[in-house]
């Protein structure tokens, strides 16, 4: 019961964080003077890219403790933190392409900082889909975690591209001061509560979700076993 009150209350905040942060975004942020009415995607690209950048950290930080203790509960919340991850940095792409399509005229384009994205987007789909291997659980989990600690490699690569090579990708930060109002950076740190609220939201549920899987994989363990027991 307290599980199910607690699910409850942090999907009741989130949603409330949520409609804020929407009713912020589009009634109480300034309209940009030169990108219009598009430019208000902006607060949920950058928050979308944030969090993933931080549920991979999650992975990466929570790869290296499995491979130290080899406990499950850390490979749970790896492989939960890295599919939702994935989930919000796919809302990234999708919404920079089309931010991108009326302010560069083109949906996608090939310079570095969205070259290192779609890289990092195909090495976590490439994770999620080793997850899937036939091997040991224990197997599977090991070569997860090493995977997700060397991939991670691409979240401070996206975030320096813009800093270390010429790209077309705009900065919030120009000479060491914000580039947006103040109205803009409060629904900024808004949409970011927002985003944080529902990626933990998501985590829990993901991992609630491995863990009810195990579970149901033990007991049929057992069933299996039981009956070979009764056939001898």
């Amino acid at each position: 019961m307290k599980r199910q009150w607690w699910d409850w209350g942090l999907a009741i905040a989130s949603v409330g964080i949520f409609l804020t942060a929407l009713g912020m975004v589009f009634l109480y942020a300034p309209r940009e003077a030169t990108m219009g009415e598009i430019q208000r995607i902006f607060y949920f690209h950058v928050a979308s890219a944030w969090i993933g950048f931080f549920a991979f950290f999650v992975t990466f930080l929570t790869g290296v403790i499995y491979l130290i203790t080899s406990q499950r509960r850390w490979d749970v919340l790896s492989l939960s933190s890295a599919e939702v991850g994935l989930a919000f940095i796919t809302m990234t792409v999708i919404t920079g392409s089309l931010w991108a399509r009326p302010v560069w005229g083109t949906y996608w384009t090939w310079e570095p900082r969205l070259t290192i994205s779609a890289v990092q987007w195909l090495l976590y789909v490439a994770y999620v889909m080793l997850r899937t291997s036939t091997l040991s659980q224990e197997r599977v989990a090991r070569f997860a975690a090493v995977y997700g600690i060397v991939a991670f490699v691409t979240v401070p690569l996206s975030w320096f591209a813009i800093r270390w090579w010429r790209t077309i990708h705009p900065e919030i930060l120009s000479g060491g001061e914000m580039a947006i109002t103040p109205r803009m950076l409060h629904t900024l740190l808004v949409s970011l509560a927002a985003f944080t609220a529902l990626y933990v939201t998501l985590l829990r549920q993901r991992a609630l979700l491995e863990r009810d899987r195990d579970r149901l994989a033990a007991l049929q363990a057992r069933w299996v076993a039981e009956g070979d027991i009764g056939d001898v």
